[in-house]
């Protein structure tokens, strides 16, 4: 499956703001986009482009957009999740337009000019997700599968097999207490 850079960068963006949310019932799940200043981190990391002074209502719309993405992720289908990102898009008032800025070559913004930060996230992020709907790679939309982490992300390997948000934490950290059960049960 081939994705883009701008894709790409919004399939991340999506993923970051998605996991700013607490983690459901986990203990000590807490939400990390709280504040103005949390927003400013949030765009800084994701190089959201075009972004404006930021206040208080873009924190609330952007928190409202992070919900709407966490139903699309959710969806128990394609038409369920097809659904939701044509209110998403539709609600953005997307306006594809072709671009070349900050050294990358041409690629489409679905944001109209002059978007809030929330109706920026909702339309590239939006089309970003409806495009793995549209390819039939909807089932590349995951959380973590270790118990103590539901964070979200987007399996992009060849083969669909990634389990764990990050290998190097949640699936070494499996992989290791795995490991030191096998060598407890075989002392015994």
């Amino acid at each position: 499956m081939m994705i883009t850079h701008d894709t790409r960068c919004a399939l991340d963006a999506v993923v970051d703001l998605l996991n700013t949310a607490p983690e459901g019932d986990a203990p000590g799940a807490t939400d990390s986009l709280t504040d103005l200043s949390a927003l400013r981190e949030f765009v800084a990391r994701n190089a959201v482009s075009d972004v404006g002074t930021l206040g208080d209502r873009d924190l609330a719309a952007v928190r409202a957009v992070r919900s709407r993405f966490a139903g699309v992720f959710a969806a128990p289908d394609d038409r369920t999740a097809a659904e939701r990102l044509n209110d998403l898009v539709a609600a953005a008032g997307t306006t594809p337009q072709l671009t070349d800025h900050d050294g990358y070559d041409w690629h489409v913004h679905y944001f109209a000019p002059g978007a809030s930060v929330a109706e920026h996230l909702a339309a590239d992020g939006g089309m970003a997700l409806a495009f793995l709907v549209v390819a039939g790679e909807r089932e590349r939309l995951r959380h973590c599968e270790a118990p103590d982490c539901r964070f979200a992300f987007v399996d992009l390997s060849r083969n669909r097999s990634r389990r764990y948000c990050d290998s190097r934490t949640c699936g070494n950290r499996l992989h290791v207490a795995a490991y030191r059960a096998r060598r407890r049960e075989a002392a015994r």
